[in-house]
């Protein structure tokens, strides 16, 4: 069954999501609702051309930071010191690049204009986080995400250049702060470097 949300700021239980995850749909994308969102386990995901649409997948798609796979060909690039890394010094950058950079099999994006103002207020109140990666003074990857507790809900990552969005992704894991990195749905890139999926029941007891 799928939802409607209205101006309250309540989330039915993400148990009843559709089999694809599709919760509700409408409502808002304040910051007091996006918070609340993300600590039950829910995310927006839309286009332009629909509604608000929320989910809360049945499995999760996660990378915990110990069971990171950092290939030979990776070491060799962080050895060679080739990227430079950096922490919420250009969000709207950062957001802005992943809107727009090309992807396989994708048209267009799902990081509409008014996902960018809502993430970007997150980021001002200290909710939303970017790890930015340079390479000669230029920003050439990076990823942004939501700070659940110690669970990172990465949103999206750019890259443009060989492995800068991997170099983004190993700084995560390797910085100590967080405990999970949520990778919401699967992707091929996130499970070469250890991602698997868990259950909802798991994913919602690391949240806490």
């Amino acid at each position: 069954m799928i939802f409607r949300l209205n101006e309250h700021l309540l989330f039915p239980d993400p148990e009843l999501a559709e089999p694809d995850g599709l919760l509700a749909v409408d409502g808002d994308l304040s910051t007091e609702r996006l918070l609340l969102a993300y600590q039950k386990g829910i995310f927006p995901w839309y286009s332009d051309d629909t509604p608000i649409l929320w989910y809360s997948p049945h499995e999760r798609f996660v990378l915990f930071p110990d069971e990171l796979k950092i290939s030979s060909s990776m070491k060799r690039v962080l050895n060679s010191l080739r990227f430079t890394v950096t922490f919420d010094t250009c969000f709207a950058d950062v957001i802005e690049e992943c809107s727009v950079v090309e992807r396989k099999d994708q048209d267009g994006t799902w990081i509409t204009a008014d996902m960018k103002a809502a993430y970007i207020a997150l980021h001002h109140e200290g909710h939303a986080h970017a790890i930015e990666i340079w390479q000669d003074d230029e920003l050439v990857g990076g990823m942004y995400g939501v700070a659940v507790g110690d669970v990172f809900c990465g949103e999206s990552m750019f890259s443009k250049v060989s492995n800068a969005s991997k170099m983004a992704v190993i700084t995560l894991c390797q910085n100590g702060k967080y405990k999970l990195l949520d990778c919401q749905v699967h992707s091929d890139h996130m499970e070469t470097m250890g991602a698997r999926m868990i259950s909802r029941k798991e994913y919602m007891a690391m949240l806490g």
